[in-house]
């Protein structure tokens, strides 16, 4: 990433990395930078960052040679260009970036939200309540960005350190007084919130995740734990008294801070009124004021999801019934237990799902509101954790009546070696429907629903294209599924379909 600082005497590192040791000169001046060598320009300080395939000191030469006039590195080089040595030149790269853009944070509040799930609907929630309250917010999540001006989507969770500072520069010149950041385990392990000052936290909740990233579940709880050190002495952090892992960062944590429960001990509770397929009625206490929420998204998950926004909108002072009515704008979100609905006799949801907990509770919240039988179908995601396959396969196996196992629609990966890995989680995995095609997976599916059932379409992050069948087109599970809907209407009281389903003996 390459910037051209708006300071014109750029910044001292001497004064910002105090702990650093120079060479060459007695301090750095900066006003433009890039980890980039292949974008390095003259003048520029070159940021040697160790990656995840490359290593930044392995490319100081070709920097040089582009014309970079001072590095940044991790170890002494043996150049004649002034260097400034740090510990951990990544962190060091993302307080230089922040500074550059003359420190956004500190005037625009940050609200940092991380966890295992519902990070995004969270961070949805947070906005919509802010909004309600009359505040212009940016944001940035899985969703895409928006600055104050402009919103665009992206396939990313977390930004690096030179694009957040860059977004949350231009949310403040677009006059934003908050900010809510997605926050990724894998941005806080690579350091990627450093410079950023942060006005408050709200974690989900912290189960097992991406252990093939982070090696192990301890270093991917140190990584969620990290997000609490970018928290400014002013500012507080909201946590799921219900999640025992969560419970361990409260107990050691110092700063102002509210609880949140459904079933335990918290300074914001909610209980259950109603539930439906359509929608849920619940009633959040805080204190001595209580407010009936109704909302069309359901699910435990998605009223946690909310106790947390209440949280966070009741710290900034606003009324518990105007965060009501910002937690009620949010109908509906892509994939979070979105509701498809066609005039068929039946239930379809899409949720991502992409983790055991939260497909356990995606596949809980439909057992709940449905009379009928439970039909799941699920496509474990490419590049995923492969050792939580079988995890995945046995909630299915559980909590699904009929289970229908299919590609996630990508072709980086077998769909059929992605079987062979959710099955391993089954103890009957005969009973296991099998189509490698998606859309024909969701299509058999639709065929086999009854009135009264329910369909899952689960373990999709994105949009899809059927690459290994020919299919180049993107789609989504929302848009195969509606297409189907009113493709199949005249045939769904029938039962003749006949889709080509894998048994599971077939595949050995």
């Amino acid at each position: 990433m390459t910037s051209r600082s708006t300071l014109n005497e750029g910044i001292s590192l001497r004064e910002l990395l105090p702990e650093a040791k120079f060479f060459g000169a007695q301090d750095i001046r900066v006003r433009s930078y890039s980890a980039d060598s292949q974008r390095c320009l003259p003048g520029d300080l070159f940021a040697a960052i160790a990656g995840l395939d490359n290593d930044g000191h392995d490319f100081i030469m070709d920097a040089l040679q582009r014309g970079a006039s001072a590095i940044l590195s991790e170890r002494r080089l043996p150049i004649n260009q002034p260097s400034c040595v740090v510990k951990n030149s990544r962190e060091a790269y993302g307080k230089i970036c922040h500074a550059l853009a003359d420190h956004p944070s500190q005037d625009v509040k940050v609200i940092g939200v991380t966890g295992t799930n519902g990070k995004t609907t969270v961070c949805a929630l947070i906005k919509a309540v802010l909004e309600e309250a009359g505040a212009k917010v940016g944001s940035s999540s899985s969703f895409g960005y928006d600055n104050g001006y402009d919103q665009q989507r992206w396939n990313c969770t977390t930004p690096g350190a030179a694009i957040q500072a860059d977004l949350l520069s231009r949310m403040r010149f677009n006059g934003c007084s908050h900010a809510v950041l997605e926050v990724s385990s894998q941005a806080l392990a690579l350091d990627d919130l450093a410079g950023i000052e942060l006005d408050a936290v709200a974690i989900t909740n912290i189960r097992q995740n991406h252990t093939n990233f982070h090696g192990s579940a301890r270093n991917y709880f140190k990584a969620k734990q990290k997000v609490l050190h970018y928290l400014r002495d002013t500012g507080f952090a909201v946590f799921n008294a219900d999640d025992p892992t969560s419970n361990r960062l409260m107990e050691g944590f110092s700063l102002p801070s509210l609880s949140i429960a459904m079933h335990g001990v918290g300074e914001i509770t909610a209980s259950v009124v109603e539930r439906h397929k359509s929608e849920q009625t619940f009633l959040i206490s805080a204190g001595g004021e209580s407010a009936v929420v109704c909302t069309r998204m359901i699910g435990d998950q998605h009223i946690y999801n909310c106790l947390t926004a209440t949280a966070v909108g009741l710290v900034y002072g606003i009324p518990l019934q105007t965060i009501v009515r910002g937690l009620e704008s949010v109908q509906s979100l892509p994939s979070r237990m979105q509701r498809i609905e066609c005039g068929q006799p039946f239930g379809v949801f899409v949720d991502q799902a992409t983790t055991h907990d939260g497909l356990a509770m995606a596949l809980k919240a439909l057992r709940r509101v449905t009379h009928g039988r439970v039909i799941c179908v699920y496509g474990a995601d490419h590049g995923g954790d492969g050792d939580r396959r079988p995890m995945l396969g046995r909630v299915i196996e559980k909590g699904a009546d009929v289970a229908l196992l299919t590609s996630s629609g990508q072709a980086h990966e077998s769909p059929l070696e992605i079987v062979h890995d959710l099955l391993d989680g089954f103890a009957k995995p005969a009973k296991a429907h099998i189509i490698p095609t998606r859309s024909e997976a969701i299509r058999w599916a639709i065929s086999q629903a009854e009135t009264g059932d329910t369909i899952l379409l689960a373990g999709q992050k994105d949009r899809f294209a059927d690459a290994e069948f020919g299919d180049t087109e993107e789609h989504s599970d929302r848009e195969i599924a509606q297409r189907l809907l009113y493709e199949m209407a005249p045939q769904l009281a029938s039962s003749d379909y006949d889709a080509e389903v894998i048994a599971f003996p077939k595949l050995l």
